[in-house]
């Protein structure tokens, strides 16, 4: 079967067509005033952005999608996870700060902020999915209590899974640690022999998990969360994922995804946003320059039809040449294998086909 995807493109030249009043068409046109139900809390799920990125999807995008949560009857609020790595999301406490400095504040968009898994991310609630790699998720308690939810996902490159868009979004972003813990462990980072024994990330472990050997750094897995707080850290660029372990990393994620939208048939939508294509998630505290031009917007009732279409759209480009990409500057080609030439992001969309999250098989509508 089919999925509709619904497309607008950035181009404007009135009043009417700006992009504020576009994400209204798409809205509508998705039918999804369908999946607010009067007097239900509808989630608006997001990535607010760790502090010193500037690329996650802007606040005043989001505004327009809460009023039309309103115009339905249904009572919004903005929400996300707390991260597994230990950044300026890593607690409630310092998420909420983070969120209402990057203007996801009330005043600006219309709605409360709600960390769906606690202060701590202590609140889940088991889900049980019966798949290949889990029998059960850990999604965040306030996101599975939730009547109905909204996805507003900034698609963009991923050094793990190739891109991360509305399946990253479900996966991570609507678990809670431990359910990223569990996600994480089978993609572990590992310390090559350009180890100097330095020691700068037996410091920086959070969980102290770096000790030194007689000549290099060790890992003890198993005191390690897999936050990769040392692949960012390590001067000498000596630690490394396990890149033959992503393909099971990425099934994971899309079996959570699975999980976090599993008791929500029909009460769920997807908004993609081509825009600042850059090269690496939102988590990371710097945006480079992006991969390609700003494409536009994208909506569906089905995450992999619409992740299927905006992967599509982004390789149908030209690359930049002073971007990152080291190669598949050429249209047609995968822009995001141009980045992580390790990492073939398509596996999650046909792992998540198989499994029954949506299918790749997509009708693109322009509006």
């Amino acid at each position: 079967m089919v999925s509709r995807v619904y497309f607008s493109d950035l181009r404007s030249r009135s009043k009417g067509d700006n992009t504020v009043n576009k994400i209204r068409r798409l809205f509508d046109e998705s039918g999804f005033h369908k999946i607010v139900d009067r007097g239900g809390l509808t989630a608006i799920k997001l990535h607010f952005g760790e502090e010193g990125n500037d690329s996650f999807i802007k606040p005043i995008f989001v505004g327009p999608v809460v009023d039309k949560v309103k115009e339905n009857m249904g009572k919004p609020f903005l929400t996300d996870t707390n991260t597994l790595y230990f950044g300026s999301r890593h607690d409630s406490v310092q998420h909420l700060k983070t969120a209402i400095k990057h203007g996801f504040d009330y005043a600006v968009v219309g709605a409360p902020l709600v960390i769906a898994d606690g202060l701590r991310g202590e609140n889940w609630k088991h889900i049980e999915i019966n798949q290949k790699h889990f029998q059960k998720v850990k999604i965040g308690g306030d996101i599975e209590s939730a009547d109905s939810m909204l996805v507003l996902s900034h698609f963009k490159g991923h050094g793990m899974c190739g891109f991360g868009g509305a399946i990253k979004n479900l996966a991570m972003g609507c678990a809670a640690a431990p359910g990223k813990i569990e996600q994480h462990e089978c993609a572990r980072p590992i310390i090559t022999e350009s180890c100097t024994a330095c020691g700068v990330c037996v410091g920086e472990c959070p969980v102290y998990a770096m000790y030194l050997g007689n000549e290099k750094c060790q890992i003890d897995y198993d005191m390690c969360v897999g936050c990769n707080n040392c692949l960012e850290i390590c001067p000498d660029s000596a630690i490394e994922l396990d890149w033959d372990k992503m393909e099971i990393f990425m099934e994971k994620m899309a079996e959570y995804a699975y999980g976090a939208v599993k008791n929500k048939k029909g009460k769920v939508g997807y908004i993609n946003f081509l825009t600042d294509i850059t090269p690496d998630c939102d988590c990371v505290s710097w945006s480079d320059v992006p991969l390609v031009p700003d494409m536009g917007i994208l909506a569906s009732d089905d995450p992999v039809a619409l992740d299927s279409a905006s992967y599509d759209l982004i390789n149908q480009q030209k690359g930049f040449k002073d971007s990152m990409l080291l190669h598949n500057h050429e249209k047609g080609s995968d822009k995001f294998r141009g980045v992580w030439e390790n990492v073939d992001g398509k596996i999650q969309l046909t792992y998540a086909d198989k499994i029954g999250l949506g299918t790749m098989d997509y009708e693109l509508i322009h509006v």
